[in-house]
């Protein structure tokens, strides 16, 4: 036998089996920070931010004249007084009347406009929805004299219905961009497979399309709620009987000319802050949703 036949009769040599491949780890530049450097700018941010909450509850608390740092002896006269002797019960339902019939008109005239303007094209609808955009830009002063000329034509000067109607228009552009593309993100075959099992439009969109729209309703109405709630100019121009003032104005009152209580400042401050952290507290888990849903283009 030759040489190249023995070559050829030779089994050939086995490969080496290819090595895995080297998986790298990347890391992130939270990794690369030390913790310190994120905690310690946060830590600072947050003394600033509770030391004013800490202020107005502490001259709350204690009792007119003491300059103590600790609100102790503790006393809730302020509460009483603001609350009986300056009308601040009366305040508060006011402004819960207004801030609940706000979010409710809101969010239906919100949820009628976003509807057509996320399922139907007409021509204007650019030019509309440049319109919403541009309103967002004038501020609420410039709307004092036109509606003040409207409601006192319609009668409705010191009346809660001026103040629902204002603050309902005010919010009405915002609210009905985030509802429009909130509503874009839930899928129009949805609806159209209602259409075939025999529902109208509005059973559809009723059964299919409002329960998944409800982080977005909740995301509008409370902020329409709570702008509302916080509202001062417009309470302040329409409405000129005490009775029928709301939160904001009925602050601005225990701020006098010459001298400002401060007990009952901070007290009054306290009474408008709980509701609007409360509301805060039971639905930011669908806040976030709702705004970060409706940001998105669909």
């Amino acid at each position: 036998m030759s040489v190249k036949e023995a070559t050829k009769a030779a089994p050939a040599p086995m490969r080496a089996a290819p090595e895995p491949p080297r998986t790298t780890k990347r890391h992130r530049a939270w990794d690369e920070v030390p913790r310190w450097q994120i905690y310690l700018p946060l830590s600072i941010y947050l003394v600033f931010t509770v030391i004013p909450f800490y202020w107005i509850l502490l001259f709350s608390l204690r009792p007119a004249g003491s300059t103590s740092l600790v609100p102790w002896p503790m006393t809730f006269d302020h509460f009483e007084k603001v609350w009986t002797e300056r009308s601040f019960g009366t305040y508060f339902q006011n402004s819960v009347l207004v801030g609940l019939a706000t979010l409710l008109m809101t969010t239906l005239v919100a949820l009628a406009g976003g509807y057509a303007l996320a399922r139907f094209n007409f021509k204007i609808k650019r030019a509309f929805m440049l319109a919403l955009l541009c309103s967002q830009f004038v501020p609420g002063a410039l709307l004092l004299v036109p509606l003040f000329e409207i409601f006192a034509e319609l009668r409705m000067i010191n009346s809660l219905g001026s103040v629902i109607i204002a603050e309902t228009v005010f919010q009405l552009p915002l609210s009905m961009i985030l509802i429009s593309n909130f509503i874009k993100n839930v899928p129009y075959s949805l609806e159209e497979a209602a259409w075939v099992d025999g529902c109208n439009r509005m059973t559809a969109f009723r059964i299919v399309v409002l329960p998944l729209l409800r982080p977005g309703l909740i995301a509008v109405g409370s902020f329409a709620f709570v702008h509302s709630w916080n509202h001062f100019l417009f309470a302040l121009m329409f409405l000129n009987n005490q009775e029928k003032q709301t939160i904001p104005v009925g602050l601005n009152t225990l701020m006098g000319a010459d001298s400002v209580d401060l007990g009952a400042l901070a007290a009054g401050g306290i009474i408008a802050a709980v509701p609007v952290v409360i509301v805060f507290a039971f639905i930011q888990k669908w806040l976030i949703t709702g705004f970060s849903a409706g940001a998105v283009k669909g």
